[in-house]
């Protein structure tokens, strides 16, 4: 069965997009307010669905809208929770609206009980365009539940800060996992919107009407800042250009700095070789018990390289390399999750055989080139 691809994208010239001003779909209240009159609606949002100086679900209840309640993914509705954390669902205080928690003790899929109070669910939640992010992988989640009761999905997209190119092992669905959904690469450039369009269009998900609200003043060139940090760990661009090669370290025996002042962007191991920079990790918000909590690690400080330095060698596997080379570990190096991450079985074992960052490369850019011609089938963006 083909999928119902409902997809909106308006084209309007106005005073923001002509000062080069980019404005989320979010902002773009006029495109999506009147879709929501006389539904009961649910929006899937965290603390970056901001619609200027208003959060969405704010918003909604200003205009009278009929907002049933709150979906919320990792780290909460508030974005305070630590990665995988247990939340439990709750009442919005400001609000009076329930929420309902996709990472609580229950389990990650809404019950048929919630999903028959609804008509529309509203998406706006603000990606970083990496495939272990795990925000898209709940968007899905919720589109495929959608799908089962014929609800609508409207996704009032946001720009990939990420979106800039495109690179990685595309994934092998013998490691799909609550890190990896869908057979794209480590970075897949591409908005929420459009992920949500490629796996609707690619049979991915369940039959489900989509329709995206587009950003206007944006295209893949386009070096988007964060206004708001979009979870408690990716606290500056820099940390969200690094993301894509640092977060591989969550699936070794290093530190990739959770517990200091600057997660992701730095890395290390108490026993790590010929290293002069030390940090200590501690409980802190958002890293209540991280690796090597009160343990001083030896490491690499990747503070000082510029935000080009890091764009320009893309998904980057030279600091695993060096970490795993200092250390000495062999395989013990590794954790079963570095697969998940990585998406892929080749890269270990090419690291423990010596094998260099260029040859590695070599070998997943066949599967890039052919995603890359998927892709832009999907895109909204220039």
């Amino acid at each position: 069965m083909r999928k119902s691809i409902l997809f909106i994208i308006a084209i309007l010239c106005c005073t923001s997009v002509a000062y080069g001003r980019v404005v989320c779909g979010a902002e773009r209240v006029g495109e999506w307010l009147p879709k929501l009159k006389g539904a009961r609606v649910s929006v899937l949002a965290n603390h970056t669905a901001m619609v200027g100086d208003m959060h969405l679900v704010d918003r909604l209840v200003a205009e009278g809208v009929n907002l049933v309640s709150i979906i919320s993914p990792e780290h909460g509705f508030r974005g305070t929770a630590d990665a995988g954390e247990k939340v439990a669902s709750s009442v919005d205080e400001r609000t009076g609206i329930p929420v309902w928690s996709l990472y609580s003790a229950r389990g990650r899929n809404l019950t048929d009980e919630q999903m028959q109070q609804l008509d529309i669910v509203v998406v706006d939640m603000q990606d970083v365009g990496l495939r272990f992010y795990t925000y898209y992988i709940t968007m899905l989640d919720v589109m495929n539940r959608c799908g089962d009761f014929a609800l609508r999905v409207i996704i009032l997209d946001r720009p990939n800060p990420n979106g800039m190119y495109v690179d990685g092992p595309v994934l092998d669905m013998r490691y799909k996992s609550g890190v990896g959904a869908l057979p794209i690469p480590v970075v897949h450039g591409l908005t929420m919107g459009e992920i949500a369009l490629m796996a609707v269009g690619e049979g991915w998900t369940k039959s489900v009407d989509v329709e995206v609200v587009a950003c206007e003043g944006y295209t893949h060139s386009t070096r988007y800042e964060l206004p708001i940090a979009p979870s408690p760990n990716l606290r500056s661009q820099r940390a969200i250009y690094l993301y894509s090669s640092t977060c591989l370290f969550e699936g070794t025996v290093c530190s990739l700095g959770r517990g200091t002042d600057s997660p992701f962007e730095i890395y290390g191991h108490p026993d790590m070789s010929g290293c002069d920079f030390r940090f200590t990790p501690r409980s802190v918000a958002g890293a209540k018990n991280p690796p090597f909590k009160d343990v001083e690690c030896r490491g690499v400080d990747l503070r000082r390289l510029s935000d080009e330095a890091i764009l320009a060698k893309g998904f980057n596997l030279e600091y695993v390399i060096d970490a795993y080379r200092r250390t000495g570990l062999g395989e013990r190096f590794f954790t079963p999750f570095f697969e998940k991450l990585v998406g892929v079985e080749y890269v270990r074992r090419m690291i423990v055989e010596g094998c260099s960052v260029d040859e590695i490369r070599a070998r997943w850019m066949p599967d890039l080139e052919r995603y890359k011609t998927l892709r832009n089938k999907y895109l909204i963006y220039e």
